[in-house]
């Protein structure tokens, strides 16, 4: 018996069930998108804007107002409105500069790493509370009752979402002189061995002046204040304006350092970053994808145990004695978790916020017995 073969016909693909959209028209319907996003959250922002010492939670009832025991930088009062104006011209600067630069190259690390950095905002309430960042109530904020925006010790303003200006700025600089170093460097020198390490080194020396000149400037403008401080390594120790100098402005480039290293590029042209997501396989058909976990992973780990690790210890050990005295934001409660204020003779009526039990190192805020006078009471002045 013989059995034939015939070639079977190719069978055409069904015709698709709809047009699909060019690569032109997907770009445009993903702007929209985003356009739409942005929107709301303008919308949610403006709905539950605060104002003020609203919540009971930190409000002092007995002052109405917002009046100041001490004046602000060069005895100037409008440096809340230019600061928080001159945050919404950055941001939209910054919104605009990516949007363009990201059609032009499209997951680009440096985006990527802009973005990772805005996302870790969400940290920033428990990093207020770790080394006693006491913000102005006059400041546009979330309201005071939020769950994780309450454990700020007063408020948490709207004017903290440019993160990305403070902890990126210091990794070009940076940079720049690594790669100056470089060329003026033969290659077995130690910044062509150790290229990361050399990084790290610059972006530190960086960030620690960035910070230092910058923080002091916000601080003794009234945007906030750090209400308790280690004596040793801070400067203006015991004035409203004090500020842990070596302590807040090293701990600040354990985020700064991390970012700006992962940006770094090989002689392979591709950064840490995309190296070490290439490592998970399940990024490797999603390289952009891969990066961005990679970053944003990291960076909230270094946020929250280096920085905020940092400064959880040095609560629980009960060294950030320094208090600022006088309190400047007496429409408020005396942040005062762990009665030092008390101790030292300034007027309540006081605020242990949250976290002042195990998370402090204590089981609640302390009795204390208030001197008659002290360094912050109005009868030594």
């Amino acid at each position: 018996m013989t059995v034939q073969l015939t070639a079977r016909e190719p069978v055409a693909p069904p015709p698709p069930s709809g047009k699909r959209l060019s690569k032109a028209e997907r770009a445009a319907l993903g702007w929209a998108l985003l356009s739409c996003a942005v929107a709301l959250l303008l919308v949610l922002v403006a709905h539950n804007a605060r104002h003020g010492a609203v919540a009971a939670r930190i409000a002092n009832p007995a002052v109405h107002g917002a009046p100041r025991p001490v004046a602000p930088l060069l005895g100037w009062t409008h440096w809340l409105a230019l600061e928080q104006i001159g945050t919404i011209v950055m941001v939209v600067q910054l919104v605009v500069l990516i949007a363009v630069m990201w059609r032009r190259h499209p997951k680009h690390p440096v985006l990527l790493m802009a973005l990772c950095i805005t996302g870790i905002v969400w940290q920033d309430a428990i990093m207020n509370w770790a080394p006693y960042a006491v913000y102005n109530p006059q400041l546009w904020h979330w309201p005071e009752t939020w769950g994780l925006v309450s454990l700020s010790p007063t408020v948490e303003p709207f004017i903290v979402v440019g993160y990305v200006a403070f902890y990126l700025a210091p990794f070009f600089p940076a940079v720049w002189i690594l790669r100056r170093l470089q060329r003026r460097r033969p290659v077995d020198s130690f910044v062509w061995r150790h290229p990361l390490i050399s990084l790290a080194v610059l972006i530190y020396v960086v960030g620690f002046v960035y910070d230092a000149v910058q923080e002091i400037l916000l601080v003794r403008s009234q945007l906030y204040i750090y209400s308790q401080v280690i004596p040793f390594g801070s400067v203006f120790a015991g004035k409203p304006y004090q500020f842990p100098l070596l302590w807040e402005s090293t701990l600040v480039t354990t985020v700064m350092i991390p970012a700006g290293v992962l940006l770094y590029r090989d002689d392979t042209g591709r950064t840490v970053a995309e190296k070490l997501a290439q490592r998970i396989r399940g990024f490797r058909g999603h390289p952009a994808l891969g990066t961005l976990a990679v970053m944003f992973a990291i960076l909230n780990a270094s946020y929250l145990f280096l920085y905020g690790g940092s400064f959880a210890v040095i609560r629980a050990s009960g060294a950030a004695t320094s208090v600022a005295c006088p309190y400047p934001f007496p429409e408020a409660k005396v942040y005062d978790p762990q009665g030092d204020y008390e101790k030292a003779g300034q007027p309540g009526p006081y605020s242990a916020g949250i976290w002042d039990g195990w998370q402090t190192g204590q089981s609640g805020r302390p009795q204390v017995h208030a001197p008659s006078s002290g360094r912050c009471s109005p009868k030594s002045g």
